[in-house]
């Protein structure tokens, strides 16, 4: 069973590395590693119920599936 905390700072590792990504312009890889991250962060708030991180990032997975249309549609 994968911990939280791992859960965590794998999601770290790809919200920073889709930040870094963003920053080189690196596009569209940057939106899926960034997008990955943050469904980490989400479920790491729902299994902790961390109110905080869950608004953070759950309100970041609406803005990510709006560039995911704007890529394929």
């Amino acid at each position: 069973m994968i911990s939280i905390n791992n859960i965590k700072w794998f999601s770290t590792a790809l919200v920073l590395s889709g930040i870094l990504l963003t920053n080189l312009n690196i596009y569209p890889i940057n939106i899926f590693l960034h997008g990955a991250g943050v469904l980490g962060w989400t479920y790491a708030g729902f299994a902790t119920k961390d109110k905080p991180i869950l608004t953070n990032f759950g309100l970041q997975i609406p803005l990510f599936i709006i560039g995911y249309f704007k890529l394929f549609f």
